[in-house]
Order: C-alpha cells, then sequence, then structure tokens
C-alpha cells in the first residue's frame, strides 16, 4: 500500500481512529493486524517469509538470552543472521548473481548451464531484515532483553509506518514505546498531520514532478549530452531526498499521531561540508546500523590506518550492494568509501584552504564546502540512478559536452512551464532548509504565527498537492530495497 494513495488515507482513518477507540490492552493486536493487511495489500504470500523471520528471531533472541555459554550464544546469533541474511540473498542476489556469472561465461565462451531466474523481490525486505537483525544483536550485546510477548515482537518487525522503508528502528526504542499507554492529544495529532502533508508535498509535488524529467533522460541518455544530462543529475538528487524524506515524514507523523516517536532518518543532507558529514545526515538509520553492526564489528578505526580505510570500503561497498542488486549500486558504494577515505586524508589542506577563504568570508567558505560536497554528491547517485555502469559513464563523459539541440527534449518534452516550475521547487526546498538550518526547527516559529496566515498555508499546500501533485501514486524509490 502506498502512502500517496486514497487506498493509505482510508487504511491511515480507520486504524487511528480504532487505536484511540480501544483499549490500550487491544491496541497491539490490531496494530499488528493492521500491518499484516498494510504488507498484504502488496502481495499476501510475502507475509508468510515475514512470519517464518518473526518466529525465527522471537525464539532465537529468548535462547541467547537464556543461555549461559558464549559460545552457544554466538551460535544462536549466527543462527538468526544467516537466516535473515540468507532470506535476503535469496530473494534479492540471486538473480544478480546468475547474470554475472553467466557474462564471466559468455567471456570464455562457454555455454552457462542456467537460465534466467525470475525471482519477485518482496517489498521493502533489507528494511525489515535489518530491524530483525538488530534485535538478536542487541540482545547478543546485552543492550536490549529478549522480548517474550510474541505480539509485541512481530509489531515491532511489522509495524506498518516504517515496515517497508524505514527508519530501520532498534528495539531498545520502539518496543517499550508499544506498552505505554496513549492518549488523544490534539496538539500532538496535528503536528503529525502536519509533518505527514508536509512528507505527501515533497513526494507527489517534489519528487515526481522532478522523476519525469529524470526518468525521460535516464531512460536513453544516449540521446542526450551536455545540460540536459547535467540537468538530470541535479534533478535527481532532489528527486531522491524528496522522495525518501517524504516517505519518512509521512512515516514518522502517521506514527506521532498515534504517539510513537521514530528515529529522524533526514537532517538536511545537502548542506553539509564533507561527505562524512553527509552520512551523518543522509538515511541516518541505515548510517547508523553500518557503523554499529558492520563497520565496528570489522574493528571500525582501531586497528591502525590501513584497516581503517579497509573497513570503511568494505562498510559502503556492502551497504551500496544494499540498496540493489546492480554493480552500478556497487559502484556507488566504492565512491562513497574514496570520499570518506579522502575526507581523512585530506583533512589537514581541506582546514588550512578553507580556513584561508574563512578568514576572509565565514559565509563564503560554508557555501564554497557545502557545494563542492553537494556535487560530489551529485556525481554518485549518477551511478545510482543510471540504468548501467556503461549508461552512467556516458553521462560522466558528456555531462559538461554543451549542446544545445537536445535541450529541450529532455525537459519535459519540450514544456517549458514546467521545467521552470521544477526549478521553482527546488529552490523552494533549498530556501526552507537554509530557514531551518540557521534558525532551527520551524515548527516553534510556525504555531506563532498568526491563524489567518497558518491556515493560509495549510490551503497552499492542499492546493499544490491536489492540482500540482503527479497522479498516478509511483512507488517510493526506496521500496524497491
Amino acid at each position: 500500500m502506498l502512502f500517496n494513495s486514497f487506498a493509505f488515507a482510508i487504511f491511515f482513518t480507520v486504524v487511528t481512529a480504532l487505536y484511540f477507540v480501544l483499549p490500550h490492552r487491544y491496541r497491539w493486536a490490531m496494530l499488528l493486524a493492521a500491518s499484516f493487511f498494510f504488507y498484504a495489500y502488496w502481495r499476501v504470500i510475502y507475509t508468510l517469509l515475514l512470519v517464518f523471520i518473526i518466529l525465527v528471531d522471537y525464539f532465537v533472541g529468548i535462547a541467547i538470552e537464556n543461555e549461559p555459554d558464549a559460545r552457544r550464544k554466538k551460535i544462536y546469533l549466527t543462527l538468526s543472521i544467516i537466516v535473515n541474511l540468507g532470506t535476503l540473498f535469496v530473494f534479492k542476489y540471486t538473480s544478480f548473481l546468475n547474470e554475472s556469472l553467466r557474462g564471466l561465461w559468455n567471456i570464455f565462451g562457454a555455454t552457462y548451464p542456467v537460465g534466467v531466474l525470475d525471482i519477485l523481490l518482496p517489498i521493502g525486505i533489507s528494511f525489515h531484515t535489518f530491524q530483525a537483525l538488530s534485535y538478536t544483536i542487541e540482545v547478543y550485546r546485552g543492550h536490549a532483553p529478549a522480548e517474550r510477548h510474541l505480539g509485541i515482537y512481530a509489531l515491532y518487525v511489522m509495524f506498518y509506518p516504517q515496515l517497508v522503508a524505514g527508519p530501520i528502528e532498534r528495539p531498545t526504542n520502539i518496543i517499550p514505546q508499544f506498552r505505554v499507554e496513549q492518549t488523544w492529544d490534539t496538539e500532538r495529532v496535528a503536528d503529525g498531520l502536519k509533518r505527514m502533508g508536509w512528507g505527501l508535498f515533497k513526494k507527489v509535488v517534489i519528487a515526481d514532478r522532478l522523476a519525469e524529467y529524470v526518468g525521460i533522460v535516464y531512460a536513453d541518455p544516449h540521446s542526450y549530452t551536455g545540460l540536459t544530462l547535467l540537468l538530470a543529475a541535479y534533478f535527481f538528487a532532489f528527486q531522491i531526498y524528496c522522495d525518501f524524506s517524504g516517505y519518512s515524514d509521512i512515516a514518522l507523523g502517521a506514527a506521532k499521531v498515534m504517539g510513537f516517536t521514530l528515529m529522524e532518518n533526514f537532517n538536511r543532507p545537502y548542506l553539509a561540508k564533507t561527505i562524512t558529514e553527509f552520512w551523518r545526515r543522509w538515511h541516518i538509520s541505515l548510517s547508523t546500523w553500518l557503523r554499529d553492526y558492520l563497520y565496528i564489528s570489522l574493528g571500525g578505526n582501531r586497528n591502525g590506518v590501513m584497516q581503517t580505510y579497509i573497513n570503511l570500503s568494505i562498510t559502503m561497498l556492502l551497504g551500496g550492494l544494499w540498496h540493489g542488486a546492480n554493480w552500478t549500486f556497487i559502484v556507488w558504494g566504492g565512491l562513497q568509501a574514496v570520499y570518506l577515505i579522502a575526507d581523512r586524508l585530506l583533512i589537514g589542506p581541506r582546514e588550512a584552504f578553507f580556513g584561508v577563504i574563512d578568514r576572509m568570508s565565514t559565509s563564503l567558505s560554508n557555501a564554497l564546502q557545502i557545494l563542492l560536497t553537494f556535487h560530489l554528491t551529485c556525481l554518485a547517485w549518477i551511478f545510482f540512478r543510471a540504468n548501467s555502469v556503461a549508461d552512467a559513464f556516458y553521462i560522466v563523459r558528456n555531462i559538461f559536452t554543451f549542446k544545445t539541440e537536445n535541450i529541450r527534449a529532455g525537459a519535459y518534452r519540450g514544456d517549458v512551464g514546467l521545467f521552470v516550475f521544477a526549478i521553482a521547487l527546488i529552490l523552494f526546498l533549498v530556501a526552507i532548509q537554509l530557514t531551518q538550518e540557521r534558525q532551527g526547527a520551524l515548527i516553534p516559529r510556525f504555531k506563532a504565527m498568526p491563524l489567518a496566515l497558518r491556515w493560509s498555508i495549510y490551503l497552499f499546500v492542499v492546493f499544490m498537492i491536489i492540482l500540482w501533485g503527479v497522479e498516478g501514486g509511483s512507488q517510493f524509490i526506496y521500496f524497491q530495497f
């Protein structure tokens, strides 16, 4: 079920009403049933896969907590890792591995014996797999108690707001909240609805509008050059941000309406001054998951400079592969590793260079660092979005070959009005983000506005969603992961 659909509007209204009408002791069961329905709305059969993972990790968590022997605890944890990552591998990477082997066979002129594997990827499998793994790892490390209530644990894995695209929650944050009796709070509900509205605006008005241009260009990049490719790269950077952060806003808002607090997943990432800072602001639940459970487990920065760089490279390459079974994502992850290593290697020269500028103008220094980081990010996004590595390299090679004959063809099939509108939307978003960065959260200031002005803004957002939002309920980008 898509957040940007009429079906979800009905679902959300009914579930929220039931949540506050039912006695507290029945709410977990209603939320669990609603979450099953939310997932089954897409494809019923894959709810069985979720049930299997839930049951395995539920009993593994209890076994780990009850087991006094450290070696056996590790065996139970290994079982959980094998089941979760094995399931993820079968559904997400088997076809990719098969086609990669086919290509290798072809290089040597041999006939590959295995046919094409057509395995349908369960929606959001990477997210709920990592969330389930965080539970067994936290129990193993002694940071969280094993959950004895099967229904509550199942709800932790399946909580519908963040089931298919995160944020990837930790058990210590969300499980205790299911036991707290929430009451109707008009201000909290209003704040949650406002955040949902803002997320929907970012998705259907900004992201989906930019997607029209991006989709045309990336479907056939060899038909375009120069400015068209450059604009597609810029547009995709804002498309993926508004699409994914829009989903997160709706998820956090829907949870807040019922009284639940999910972790923030974005913090104005395109205002980061370094790639290291970018990863502290972008997809925070994944970056912290990779840091805590992979990078630190590999040794982090504890075993010398070279091993630190190796650990960073492994983490980011696997982080890239997590996003999708395609060489484009592996290259994207490799670029992120190069950026992060360069951040560390060049920290002295960078600080010296920008320090000189900073003494002349702090604003100029900050702006240059933000622009540099943003363009490095855009370069990596080309590989993330391209259909193949070859397409990505074509775009990179031709992005500065400025010709004009194909620009209008790539701009919404020649509709200059929509093109200008897209630019205006990006500038509007950037203005809001800069204001938030300088003055903090806008909600307190927003609440202090006169009632008439506030309602004018509400109506404007609704007007934009209805009249300028892209119709059709397109899927969120990160649903495929």
